[in-house]
């Protein structure tokens, strides 16, 4: 049989290919398939049967590279005429369709379509062939099967060549004013409840070659309704002219209208359903509009259709800037759902101050942590505050140049009748959790490890949900308000005393002032340093260092991840590590005393009356310094006994670590004997994967983001993403907050995380997108620091300035600017950074 109705009983995948087969079905089920017919295998096999053809076409293949096969084997095509007997059936067949109807000649190879290779676009199709052409076309998409693309594709997926063979189907060609694709499973997120349709103007080749942007529509199944909607800039379109098609403009009116109503959708959203119920598997169907009516050109299986995963982007609630500045550093990483829940409990009650009822001032961008700006620029200007904008930046970094804050899109009224109340109630709160600091602070490090000993140990399930509601909770929100409390204890003093001092005595003397926070009491950033030093000497072994020092580190909030205390390995590292610096960490702090010293007799020379008044200024910054970082260093303890908390329930229940992708609030309902939540945990085990697998997202986003668009990008940027477009290119130099005063030259070395500290020589210059106190044990080694997030009052800056190591951080660039191993010149006064040498 070499030629086959379109619709006959015969056509399967041997006979007719994966593309001829499938639209048999689609005609035989009386979808609205165009007319047409097949040029089966068979006739494929007579044609390279005659005059060794096939024995010519396997030496071709089995000799020489995918390109030069492709070109012998077209010479061998070409050089072929195709019987006359075929070229009779073919023209009869033609005739049947119509007078001279002009038809697409498309390749249908027995290794395509299939469910877990699609092979789409391997071989070629011809549109617009008419009358004498039509032969030629034929025996043209046989030679296809033979391409480079075609015999490369093969080899990678493993299929014999000479058990391929290839049909061809031969249809009206559709005179479309639109056509597209649709899938009906979302093939972005892997949602099996979504279709989505894209639409463009004229015939579907600009779509499926990629050619155009088309209109998106995200539909919701069962119910039809539209749940997203893109429309796009639909610049060209494929049309019909004299022996073929071509792209052409599309009309100026047309370009940024919408392809398809709502009805159509509704339509195109039916005709998707009776195609997967045919099917049985989520399709990927090409269609086209005649006149209003819709036809089905292809369907297929999507192919790897990843797993279901959600969306975790709270960019799509509004046009608002984020940055993951500042809080962002402490948790980089991308979170678990269990660790989100309880970052959101840790913000609502460590941060009162700064919600806004009705907008989301934490968000969650693909996993990662970010801080709503927009709010707090809206709330300084609704109060007057306009020119404290500068304290804003001293906490969360300066913005890139250009960039402008959207505010939020409320009246000034309704934010000072919002904010007031809120401000009066974190009055009453700071001043309750600042009664209760010192007593807390002086035995939080006890009650936690008597928790977290009690969470891991816990008998029974019921024992864990009292534990947690009676005493765990209870504790972190104390823990949480009492961190709220110590930051906001000082108000502005943080900002304004630096500044004052820079004025008095300059920024270099003035930073040298302003260290030493710690010599009155252990402070907090350097207490792994300062831990990792007395084990070293003897002073503590390793279990009082784990039990003091082991809950800080890299990933301290992620509550799926070890703390450094859990980890004889890291321990070892780092004091091999410690062994190779020679000391220079107790000398690095010898020198900052030494330069401290120096810069108060300095300061007494110049301002002999003020002495004692700085002095007693700086006593108080060092106590508010001293108490944010111990308060917050409590903070993350608690995190560990979470962390217990959450391994006991897991190992009580028999899920394991399926918890952690689990809500807090899910993972007490399973304790209590409901396990419906867990039906989520694969889900969101996905997810997490994906957007893990992505690169660190840029520090300011403004608008709605896209994380794995923007991933995929070849001009993405790490320091901002803006959706309203007008961007200003990345700077060329290299600058920043100056983080701690110095200037000193050396070859930078480029790190994505902590995990690669070994790579860090002594002398060198540690270049990163941020630090957190897990990168603590590196800055003794580092001659200097430079960061792209960061600010005055960042992790970086504080360690640097107490080690007396000059900082540049919040450069924005810094990562995407130097490369590992170039030779720099950093000037933490000033806040720059200079290449050398490449």
């Amino acid at each position: 049989m070499r030629i086959l109705p379109l619709d006959d009983e015969a056509a399967d995948l041997a006979l007719t290919g994966g593309k001829g087969a499938s639209l048999a079905r689609l005609a035989r089920a009386g979808l609205p398939v165009p007319a047409g017919f097949h040029v089966t295998t068979d006739a494929y096999r007579d044609f390279v049967a005659r005059d060794g053809l096939n024995e010519q076409i396997m030496e071709a293949v089995s000799g020489a590279s995918p390109d030069e096969a492709a070109r012998r084997i077209a010479a061998l095509f070409a050089g072929r005429e195709m019987p006359a007997g075929l070229v009779a059936e073919i023209r009869a067949a033609h005739a049947g369709l119509g007078d001279d109807v002009p038809v697409a000649v498309r390749s249908s190879a027995t290794a395509e379509d299939l469910p877990g290779m699609s092979f789409a676009g391997q071989q070629d199709s011809y549109l617009n062939i008419r009358g004498d052409a039509l032969p030629d076309a034929v025996r043209r998409c046989w030679a296809s099967l033979w391409t480079a693309r075609a015999i490369a594709y093969r080899v990678s997926n493993g299929v014999p060549h000479d058990d391929v063979a290839l049909a061809v189907v031969v249809q009206e060609l559709v005179d479309a004013d639109a056509a597209g694709v649709l899938f009906t499973a979302n093939p972005v997120t892997g949602a099996r409840d979504q279709l989505v349709v894209n639409a463009a103007w004229g015939l579907g080749e600009a779509v499926v070659g990629g050619q155009v942007t088309p209109d998106t529509v995200v539909v919701g199944v069962p119910g039809g309704e539209v749940v997203e909607e893109r429309t796009g800039d639909k610049t060209v379109m494929t049309v019909r002219v004299p022996g073929g098609t071509r792209e052409e403009p599309v009309p100026v009116e047309l370009r940024r209208r919408p392809v398809l109503d709502r009805a159509q959708i509704a339509d195109l959203a039916r005709l998707a359903a009776r195609i997967e119920e045919l099917y049985g598997t989520p399709m990927d169907v090409e269609w086209a509009r005649r006149a209003g009516a819709f036809l089905v050109l292809q369907a297929r299986p999507i192919t790897r259709l990843g797993p279901q995963v959600e969306e975790w982007n709270d960019s799509l609630t509004g046009d608002y800037l984020w940055t993951s500045a500042n809080l962002g550093e402490a948790v980089p990483d991308v979170m678990t759902p269990c660790t989100w829940s309880l970052v959101q409990i840790f913000i609502s009650e460590a941060m009162a101050a700064s919600q806004l009822p009705g907008f989301k001032v934490v968000g969650n961008i693909g996993g990662r942590f970010y801080m709503n700006l927009s709010v707090a620029f809206s709330v300084a200007r609704a109060l007057g505050m306009g020119r404290r904008v500068g304290a804003i930046e001293q906490v969360f970094g300066r913005l890139p140049p250009g960039v402008e804050v959207p505010l939020l899109p409320v009246s000034r009224l309704r934010i000072v009748r919002t904010v007031l109340p809120v401000a009066l109630a974190v009055r009453r709160r700071v001043a309750a959790g600042t009664r209760v600091m010192p007593a807390f602070l002086a035995t939080a490090r006890r009650r936690c490890e008597a928790l977290r000993e009690r969470a891991a140990t816990a008998a029974t399930a019921g024992e864990l949900v009292v534990l947690w509601e009676s005493e765990l909770l209870p504790y972190f929100v104390q823990a949480c308000r009492v961190m709220e409390a110590a930051g906001r204890q000082g108000g502005l003093a943080l900002v304004m005393t630096r500044q004052r001092l820079y004025r008095l005595a300059g920024e270099t003397d003035a930073e040298a002032m302003l260290t030493g926070a710690g010599d009155d009491g252990e402070l907090a950033s350097l207490g792994t340093i300062v831990g990792l030093e007395r084990l070293a000497a003897g002073e503590i072994d390793r279990e009082t260092f784990a039990r003091l020092y082991g809950h800080r580190g890299a990933h301290e909030f992620e509550v799926s991840m070890p703390r450094p205390g859990e980890d004889p390995g890291w321990i070892d590292a780092q004091l091999a590590a410690m062994s190779a610096d020679g000391g220079r960490t107790s000398a690095l702090f010898d020198r900052r005393r030494q330069a401290r010293d120096a810069a108060w007799r300095r300061f007494a020379e110049r301002h002999p009356r003020k002495v004692a008044r700085t002095r007693a200024r700086l006593a108080r910054w060092n106590t508010v310094v001293r108490d944010r970082e111990t308060s917050r260093s409590e903070v993350i303890r608690t995190f560990w006994a979470l962390r217990a908390f959450v391994l006991r329930a897991g190992e009580l229940t028999g899920h394991g670590e399926d918890l952690f992708f689990l809500s807090i609030q899910e993972l007490l309902a399973v304790l209590r004997g409901d396990e419906g939540p867990l039906a989520k945990v694969a889900v969101r085990r996905a997810t997490h994967e994906r957007y893990a697998a992505l690169p660190v997202y840029p520090t300011v986003i403004v608008g709605r983001f896209d994380p794995v668009r923007w991933a995929a990008g070849a001009d993405r940027r790490g320091d901002l993403f803006d959706a309203r477009g007008s961007v200003t290119p990345v700077s060329e130099t290299v600058t920043g907050f100056p983080g701690s005063p110095g200037v000193v030259e050396g070859v930078a070395r480029v790190l994505t995380g902590p995990e690669e500290g070994d790579r860090l020589a002594p002398g060198e210059i540690l270049v990163t997108t941020l630090t957190n106190i897990g990168w603590t044990p590196m800055f003794p080694r580092a001659a200097a620091v430079v960061t792209d997030m960061g600010a005055p009052l960042s992790h970086a800056s504080i360690v640097a300035r107490e080690l007396g190591i000059p900082a540049v951080v919040g450069t924005g660039n810094a990562t995407m600017r130097l490369r590992d191993g170039d030779r720099i010149r950093v000037d933490g006064e000033r806040g720059t950074v200079e290449v050398l040498a490449p």
